[in-house]
């Protein structure tokens, strides 16, 4: 509505001005104007007027920043995954048994008593050196004498003296009948047999093979004055053939 009101006004001025010059007496004659350029003329320059007040206006009110709002990351959690078959699932769990699955032995061999027989006893104590001749799986004949001899060493605190002996040991020997020969047990008597702490012995045994044909596994252990058992189990294991 300023615009036009503008317009008009102008206009109307510039006709007015037109006429009162036409009309004075003596003036020189002011050239006709064309009335289309007037009003083109009064056209640009309100565009002119307008353009200007709307370059003001902008500068007043300059345009808001926009504001760069930070789009929110989701926070990502363990992932769950549903059961197959509407079942829940079970964490596997070692040594848990499952249905119709029978477990493997361990492959590592439990150790018999034999094994873990311990060579100490008290003060007395005997580690196992050698062994002569036949070897364990000897085969040998029905009613063959053998020598069989075990080096054992004292690595106790007391001295093997009077007493002391080199037994069969009857624990472990099975069909203690079968057991033959002119030398079975050695008995410690003398003084100079004493087997101090640091020393070593070899105890060698005449033994006889029985006449019936099989497998057989005899043992020894030492034995101190008092019937106590210590040091190693030592073993001779043969097989009679006819």
């Amino acid at each position: 509505m300023k615009f036009r009101k503008a317009l008009w006004l102008i206009i109307v001025t510039m006709i007015g001005t037109v006429l009162l010059s036409s009309c004075s007496s003596g003036a020189t004659e002011v050239p006709t104007q064309d009335p289309g350029a007037i009003q083109t003329q009064a056209f640009n320059l309100v565009l002119t007027q307008s353009a200007l007040q709307l370059t003001q206006t902008a500068m007043a009110n300059p345009p808001a920043t926009p504001t760069n709002t930070l789009i929110p990351i989701p926070t990502l959690g363990n992932p769950t995954f549903a059961p197959i078959g509407g079942e829940t699932s079970t964490p596997f769990t070692l040594g848990t048994a499952f249905p119709g699955f029978t477990p493997l032995a361990s492959p590592v061999p439990t150790l018999g008593s034999i094994a873990t027989i311990t060579t100490q006893n008290g003060c007395n104590n005997g580690e196992y050196v050698d062994e002569t001749a036949p070897k364990d799986g000897a085969q040998l004949k029905p009613g063959e004498g053998f020598l069989k001899g075990w080096t054992i060493k004292n690595i106790g605190t007391c001295a093997w003296g009077a007493g002391y002996a080199f037994m069969l040991n009857k624990q472990y020997t099975l069909k203690i009948e079968d057991v033959r020969g002119e030398l079975i047990n050695i008995a410690i008597k003398k003084t100079e047999d004493i087997i101090k702490p640091g020393g070593s012995q070899k105890f060698s045994l005449k033994l006889q093979a029985p006449n019936t044909p099989g497998e057989y596994k005899w043992y020894w252990k030492l034995q101190d004055d008092k019937g106590n058992v210590f040091g190693p189990l030592v073993s001779v294991v043969f097989v009679v053939v006819k």
